[in-house]
């Protein structure tokens, strides 16, 4: 499908979308743009990427070229890129939040060929070792803005996606962005909180090993998360998250109130209408 295809970023999402590229391929070559030579290494000692070279040289021979890196770096490295494009090139991200890229690159000459995409998958790990075979098999991928690219383009990373797994969803930048605050930014928010709330009152380290079940473990597990990934995610993001997090302190008092009052009915029915989540998520 493309004979040259750059990631920008060598991490998580990039190395996990690289791999699939080459195992399903769908690219004979795949060059990385890494901020440090050590990420490049590793992706290279990998296999993830072919080749790393700096960004203007790697865009120059890539069908296309696909960013994944912290959003706050994006929007900079993205107008770099979409200076660089020709009408036969195609660019597609990978950001957590969509609002300001589309924004920022809504008058750019060359914004047709641009693809605002967010594979709604991800682990608390960081980094090229990060990366997985089959990462994206079963996943929802957004994508913004779709009229705004080249249905040509979009169709292409479209077949990309559909092939790695995927099943597509369309949503503009705003709605992406709100949607992505309630199902996934809270409970990065609620996951740093609960870590910093065990790590205040329990200091017996021992005691949290020995003694955290799988209950504690999968809800704390996003606070591993990369402060360098999430704390632009949330400043980007920060109407919707302040929104749904003004919402989730409410939910909380509600629980508090029950305990202080002794009011275990109310505890009842406030779990009860918690598990109505069961006819969403099996």
């Amino acid at each position: 499908m493309f004979n040259t295809v750059t990631i920008v970023g060598v991490g998580l999402i990039s190395g996990s979308f690289s791999i699939a590229l080459k195992q399903k391929g769908l690219a004979k070559k795949v060059i990385g743009v890494s901020r440090t030579e050590a990420s490049a290494q590793k992706a290279l000692e990998l296999g993830l990427i072919d080749e790393a070279l700096p960004l203007e040289e790697a865009v120059k021979q890539s069908d296309l070229i696909y960013v994944a890196i912290p959003v706050d770096a994006t929007i900079p490295v993205m107008r770099q890129v979409m200076d660089l494009v020709t009408d036969q090139q195609i660019v597609a991200d990978a950001g957590s939040t969509k609002n300001a890229l589309c924004a920022a690159l809504s008058d750019h000459p060359m914004r047709s060929r641009f693809v605002a995409t967010h594979p709604m998958w991800g682990t608390e790990y960081s980094g090229p070792e990060a990366a997985v075979k089959d990462a994206f098999i079963g996943r929802a991928c957004v994508i913004c803005e779709k009229e705004k690219s080249d249905p040509v383009a979009v169709e292409k990373i479209e077949q990309v996606y559909r092939l790695l797994g995927m099943h597509m969803t369309y949503m503009g930048a705003n709605e992406h962005d709100m949607h992505a605050a309630y199902i996934s930014h809270i409970s990065h928010i609620t996951s740093f909180a609960l870590a910093n709330t065990v790590l205040e009152k329990e200091k017996e380290e021992d005691a949290i090993f020995e003694l955290a079940g799988g209950g504690f473990e999968s809800t704390v597990r996003l606070a591993k998360s990369n402060p360098a990934m999430w704390v632009p995610i949330f400043m980007q993001n920060r109407d919707n998250v302040l929104d749904v997090l003004n919402e989730h302190i409410s939910q909380l008092r509600k629980f508090k109130s029950c305990l202080e009052k002794e009011n275990y009915e109310y505890l009842q029915e406030l779990i009860e209408n918690a598990n109505k989540i069961r006819r969403i998520l099996k």
